[in-house]
């Protein structure tokens, strides 16, 4: 039964009675078809978010020739200076138009009209004048809330803003957002113990604005909070109202005293709109006219009631609560104040020249990439490089192989006999591929970051070259010192003859290898299981074509492409190369050692090329799988 509520009474009254609506200072009414903007907007910080006629198709799994609607006719507006609840049960399709208007969605068919300030926003603009706080706290682990603030503040805010500057932002955000006692604890993770829950959400509130955006999007901002954090955090967000920031989170049911720091809400069912208007009394009463409905207690929550009946009938298959907001005079009216703020937006001369210049900026970050790399190596390595967990992954494997290889292969090159020659290749095989099977600590650096990266990058803090390119800096640094100690000792205990600066660049390319392949896996890899299982898998039967197993010569050729593509074979020729080159060695049949393996029309240099080369087809692999793959669906 289609339910009609007629609110023709009190939308003209009660209607803009919360703060940011329709009387809001900044615009006056000049004609029943359009507003027009007083000239307090030149400050250009204001901008308001309107969509219409939304409908957001997704792929059936289980049918892949049809498609499903998330969303169907969803109209509204987000008024600057305002705080707006999307609400509704779970799987009404809250989040999904967050991330719409927040051009976070990954997936699916968009049908509507989006808008900020009149225009369709590029990703650009959205990444830098938008902020956008996630459900769950994509934070990093190792650096304090302040250092977490610094760091964003350093990689978002102008390069051209001095550092006292951005410091003096931040420790203003410390204040308004009551984390001035924690400034200097660690976030923490599961492992370490750090920040409570209500510090690191509103350290993530801190992030998003750090540069004053012009809207604000919440994704569930209660969510595992107890009901006195939970409050204390919309408090602090309710505050930034008063800077005209337009704020829009989704929530579930949150505390009566909460749910009423909103101005207005946005219900949902099943996809479409249920109700639209102010909040409070104003909601209460539209669903207390919506038929037969069980009234609320006289102490119960507002919030609570609304989800409850609304998901009563969701249940029982009814869409009454989407028939009747279809056909209700408060449809009627919220399309007609829609309508005008289109109107007023989009009006020639309406826009101040600082909400235009942001509406086209073209770049969706504001540092150059070199600057980039250098706040990130500021802020992560220097931690990183103090981390005890991080460290040992990346030195225990090299010195436990430095150990057990000077004893296993100890004066293992001190002469060149017949019997001794297949030791000696031998020795030289494992300097090659070890670096293959110890580069699986490398995994985690993308895999597990994977949340605050993809959080980063929507956030335009740096682009995925700047990210990869940091982290090779920081990898490869680590990787040349401890190459350097580790060829060091395995040169002179094994008499490795030969140049000892051939012996070093030879493990060291091996080296970069191994990572930029780990990284590349980690790139590609949806889970660390899945990357694990690339990680030891390839190499291994890569080894089937290095030229040690079976001599090259013997690889049956339906497989010998193998050796083409294994950085291990030329890894391992140009340093058997290296060491034989020039002797008279002989294998226990007489025949020359590089001869034999077939080596001995080879240039030591071509193969240390071949191998380097490898290093950049992995990096530029990486590269294009973290910019062009996405594992987060949404």
């Amino acid at each position: 039964m289609a339910v009609s509520v007629d609110f023709a009474d009190y939308t003209k009254d009660r209607f803009s009675s919360t703060s940011g609506t329709e009387d809001e200072p900044e615009y006056t009414h000049s004609s029943p078809g359009g507003l027009s903007r007083s000239s307090s907007d030149t400050l250009g910080h204001q901008m308001r978010v309107t969509f219409s006629n939304i409908e957001y198709l997704v792929q059936n799994r289980a049918n892949k020739r049809e498609k499903l609607a998330i969303l169907k006719d969803v109209s509204g507006f987000l008024n600057y200076g305002e705080m707006t609840a999307v609400m509704g049960p779970s799987g009404s399709g809250k989040t999904t138009l967050l991330d719409l208007l927040a051009g976070r969605k990954t997936v699916g068919t968009l049908k509507g009209d989006i808008l900020f300030a009149g225009q369709k926003p590029k990703q650009a603009f959205l990444k830098r004048y938008t902020g956008y706080v996630e459900q769950f706290d994509t934070l990093i682990a190792e650096l304090t809330v302040r250092e977490m603030l610094l760091y964003t503040a350093e990689l978002k805010r102008d390069s051209q803003e001095p550092l006292a500057e951005k410091a003096a932002r931040v420790d203003e955000l410390l204040e308004c957002l009551a984390l001035v006692g924690c400034k200097d604890t660690y976030i923490g993770d599961a492992l370490a113990r750090g920040v409570s829950g209500g510090q690191a959400k509103r350290t993530n509130v801190g992030i998003a604005l750090i540069t004053s955006p012009r809207v604000l999007f919440l994704d569930e901002p209660t969510s595992g909070l107890d009901s006195y954090t939970a409050h204390e955090v919309m408090k602090v967000v309710k505050l930034l109202v008063k800077r005209s920031i337009t704020i829009c989170a989704t929530i579930h049911c949150p505390p009566q005293h909460t749910f009423l720091l909103f101005d207005r809400a946005l219900i949902m069912q099943q996809g479409s709109v249920i109700y639209f208007g102010a909040n409070g009394q104003h909601c209460h009463e539209y669903f207390s006219q919506c038929g037969k409905i069980r009234a609320p207690g006289a102490d119960e929550n507002l919030a609570e009631w609304v989800v409850e009946v609304t998901s009563a009938a969701e249940k029982q298959g009814s869409d009454r609560f989407v028939t009747g907001y279809a056909e209700s005079s408060l449809r009627q009216e919220n399309d007609r104040l829609l309508q005008q703020y289109v109107a007023c937006d989009t009006a020639h001369g309406s826009l101040s020249d600082a909400t235009l210049a942001a509406l086209k900026v073209k770049r969706g970050t504001n540092v150059s990439r070199l600057r980039g790399i250098m706040v990130m190596l500021k802020y992560r390595t220097r931690n990183n490089y103090t981390n005890g967990l991080y460290m040992f992954g990346r030195i225990f494997d090299k010195l436990l192989f430095a150990v057990f290889g000077i004893i296993y292969f100890y004066r293992v090159c001190d002469n060149f006999s017949e019997s001794n020659v297949p030791n000696i290749a031998g020795f030289l095989f494992m300097w090659v591929i070890l670096p293959a099977y110890g580069a699986g600590p490398y995994l985690p650096a993308i895999v597990l970051e994977r949340p605050v990266y993809i959080r980063e990058m929507h956030d335009g803090l740096y682009t995925a070259g700047t990210y990869l390119t940091y982290k090779m800096i920081e990898e490869i640094f680590m990787a040349v010192l401890m190459s350097l100690v580790f060829a060091v000792s395995t040169y002179f205990a094994c008499k490795v003859p030969g140049s000892f600066w051939l012996f070093w660049l030879i493990y060291t390319i091996s080296l970069c290898d191994g990572i930029a392949f780990a990284y590349m896996t980690a790139a590609i890899s949806p889970t660390m299981e899945v990357a694990n299982g690339i990680m030891f898998t390839v190499p291994t039967i890569l080894l089937f074509g290095s030229g040690y197993l079976l001599r090259w010569n013997d690889i049956p050729r339906y497989i010998l492409w193998l050796s083409y593509i294994d950085w291990m074979w030329y890894g391992w020729g140009a340093v058997m190369i290296s060491v034989f080159r020039g002797s008279n060695a002989t294998t226990s049949i007489g025949i020359p050692v590089l001869e034999y393996y077939s080596l001995s029309t080879d240039s030591m240099w071509a193969f240390c090329g071949y191998s380097a080369l490898f290093f950049a087809a992995f990096v530029l692999v990486a590269w294009g799988s973290l910019t062009l793959v996405k594992h987060q669906k949404r």
